[in-house]
């Protein structure tokens, strides 16, 4: 039908206050998934067809995005012609009021268009702040948003030693957390990217002092359960003395996930998803379609 359309959106949200990116369970109570409020929103556009959220990236409780993804059916009623982009953008963050996740931006994509397993690669960017002895000396522009640690510096050749290890493809087990997903998922993964580069406060220019900061960012086609906070609090370990570049190599030769020494793994809140890519040809409508389309809104 011509008034059915999927459509790719793009959005963002400070994680603090929801229990991940995914829907919650209805028989759990307290904080709902960010997926539960993108739902709601679009059932407030009043489509035909039931609202059904595919999400690209699972984040954890407490990690954000500057950009995640997800796809769904929407089918307007008497007929009406799909939504524009920009309208269907607009809408939703309408209805999502005061809630902390705004959509960025959409794409209406095929009918056979899957945001999870058509995205190409995901990044992440994990933020570090140095010389904070207790967190709530963080600007409030940083709160929740970096791990800030006490150390005011690290060992920044050793974390690119480590860091050189870690690329490429490898058995993560080790990096991978136990989780109901462990019997299926393929514990092979290829690290295109994993850089350290010197970050900032986000109030830097406006704050009266200097916070040392760091940005550690990974990028994969795909990720293990809190294989990025895994990998990070290993590298920060290797930064901070407490761990050696040999001793890394024989948790990842291990492949076992009970290698990995307790309690090193990194924080959720300093941890943000900033990317998921795609193929343009992917997001591309069919001829047919798109002429479709034109003639619809001609006669409209």
């Amino acid at each position: 039908m011509h008034n059915r359309a999927r459509y790719l959106i793009f959005f963002q949200y400070i994680g603090t206050k929801y229990r991940g990116a995914v829907k919650v369970p209805p028989h759990q109570l307290g904080k709902k998934g960010v997926q539960d409020h993108l739902e709601d929103a679009i059932q407030r556009l009043r489509p035909v067809n039931p609202v059904s959220l595919s999400v690209s990236s699972r984040t954890d409780t407490g990690v954000h995005a500057l950009s995640n993804s997800a796809h769904f059916d929407l089918q307007r009623k008497n007929d009406k012609l799909p939504f524009t982009e920009d309208v269907l953008v607009q809408a939703l963050n309408f209805h999502l009021g005061t809630e902390q996740i705004r959509i960025t931006r959409a794409h209406r994509v095929p009918h056979d268009f899957h945001a999870r397993f058509r995205a190409q690669s995901r990044t992440y960017v994990y933020r570090i702040a140095l010389g904070i002895s207790h967190h709530s000396l963080l600007p409030l522009t940083d709160w929740d948003l970096c791990w800030s640690l006490r150390n005011t510096e690290l060992n920044v050749d050793a974390m690119h030693e480590a860091a050189s290890l870690l690329l490429g493809t490898h058995d993560f087990s080790s990096f991978r957390a136990v989780n109901s997903d462990l019997p299926f998922k393929n514990p092979v993964k290829t690290m295109d990217v994993i850089s350290i580069q010197q970050g900032n406060s986000f109030a830097y220019a406006h704050f009266h002092r200097e916070i040392p900061s760091w940005e550690l960012t990974f990028t994969s086609k795909s990720f293990l359960y809190k294989q990025v906070r895994r990998m990070t609090g290993a590298m920060v370990a290797v930064g901070q003395g407490l761990l050696s570049v040999p001793q890394l190599k024989k948790i990842l030769e291990a492949r076992d996930s009970l290698a990995y020494p307790q309690g090193m793994a990194a924080p959720a809140h300093g941890l943000f998803l900033t990317r998921v890519d795609y193929r343009d040809t992917d997001l591309q409508l069919s001829p047919q379609l798109s002429e479709e389309l034109l003639t619809s809104t001609r006669k409209d």
